[in-house]
C-alpha cells in the first residue's frame, strides 16, 4: 500500500428529487487523518459512498490520485482495491459463517491464490487484534467485535484509503480505545483514514483535517480552526469541543506556535507558564 490522494469535486446527489450533496467538494491527502461531521441527514453517508464508488454522482466527479473514477467493470474493480468503506452497522456487510471466511471473501473476488488469500487475511486480523476470532462464528461475537471483524474485511484490500462510517458509535470506551489502536496499526502500514462521525471531541483529538457536510456542501479546515466556529456549528446542529470552550473560558487563543488546544495535555502546556511557577524557592538554611 503506499498513499494516495482523494479529491471530491462539484459532487451532486439526491434520492427521489431530493438533494443531499449540491456542489459538495473535499480534498483527501494521502497520509492524512481526515474527520468527516455532520448532523443526522447531512450527507456524510452519501458522500462517503460516492467516494467509494459505491454510488455514482449525478454530476461532479471523484478522483483518484489526479484521476477521474471510472464507473464500468474495470474502473470500479481498480478504485475498490485502492479505496475501501465500511459502514456503520457490521451486519449490512458480515454475512459468512465465521470471521476468517467473511474476512477472506474480497480477496477470493479478486481472483488471489489460496496462499495470497490466506497471507492477507491472517494480516488483517493481526492488524485488527482479532486473530484469536479467525475461526469464531460472527453471531458470536460482539457488537465491538463484529465492527472490527467489518474493518478486517475491507483491510484484507489492502486498500490506500479506508473510509469509515461512525466505527466508534455504540461501543464502551474501551471499544473505543481497542479501535484507535487498530486504526494507528493501520497508518503505520500506509493506509489513510477518513472517519466520519458525530463526536466533536473524537475529532478534534484525532484528526489532521476536518471537514463539516452543511447544506449539500462541504467546509473543511484545520479541526481547531474549524470547531471553533460557533456560527458553522450551530448551523450544522454540532456543539463546540469541550476542550475548546475550556481554553475560551480561560483565555486560551489558537496559536499554531504553541501547545495545540486539542486535548487535555496541550491546555495544560499552555496554562502551566501563566498559572505556575516553573520551579519554586529552595528555603535558606
Amino acid at each position: 500500500m503506499s498513499h494516495q490522494s482523494l479529491h471530491a469535486e462539484g459532487l451532486v446527489f439526491g434520492y427521489d428529487g431530493a438533494p443531499v450533496l449540491d456542489a459538495a467538494d473535499l480534498t483527501i491527502a494521502g497520509g492524512t487523518r481526515i474527520a468527516l461531521l455532520g448532523a443526522n441527514g447531512s450527507g456524510k453517508t452519501t458522500l462517503l459512498r460516492c467516494l467509494s464508488a459505491a454510488l455514482q454522482p449525478q454530476a461532479g466527479r471523484v478522483l483518484l490520485d489526479g484521476a477521474p473514477v471510472r464507473y464500468d467493470r474495470a474502473g470500479l474493480r481498480h478504485h475498490r482495491q485502492n479505496v475501501q468503506l465500511v459502514l456503520q452497522d457490521p451486519d449490512d456487510q458480515l454475512f459468512s459463517a465465521d470471521v476468517r471466511r467473511d474476512v477472506s471473501f474480497g480477496p477470493l473476488n479478486l481472483g488471489l491464490s489460496e496462499a495470497e488469500t490466506v497471507e492477507r487475511v491472517d494480516e488483517a486480523l493481526d492488524l485488527l487484534g482479532i486473530t484469536h476470532l479467525a475461526d469464531r462464528p460472527v453471531h458470536q461475537l460482539s457488537y465491538g467485535q463484529r465492527k472490527r471483524a467489518a474493518i478486517a474485511g475491507a483491510v484484507a484490500m489492502r486498500p490506500c484509503l479506508l473510509l469509515l462510517d461512525e466505527p466508534t458509535a455504540g461501543l464502551d470506551p474501551a471499544g473505543v480505545d481497542e479501535m484507535f489502536t487498530a486504526l494507528a496499526r493501520l497508518e503505520e502500514h500506509a493506509t489513510t483514514v477518513v472517519l466520519a462521525t458525530h463526536d466533536v471531541d473524537l475529532a478534534l483529538a484525532w484528526a489532521q483535517d476536518c471537514a463539516v457536510v452543511l447544506d449539500g456542501r462541504v467546509v473543511q479546515g484545520d479541526p481547531v480552526d474549524l470547531l471553533d466556529r460557533t456560527d458553522l456549528l450551530r448551523a450544522a446542529r454540532l456543539r463546540r469541543p469541550w476542550v475548546l470552550d475550556l481554553a475560551a473560558r480561560v483565555g486560551l487563543a489558537h496559536d499554531p506556535d504553541a501547545a495545540p488546544l486539542c486535548d487535555l495535555d496541550g491546555i495544560a502546556e499552555r496554562l502551566r507558564g501563566r498559572l505556575l511557577p516553573t520551579s519554586y524557592p529552595r528555603p535558606a538554611h
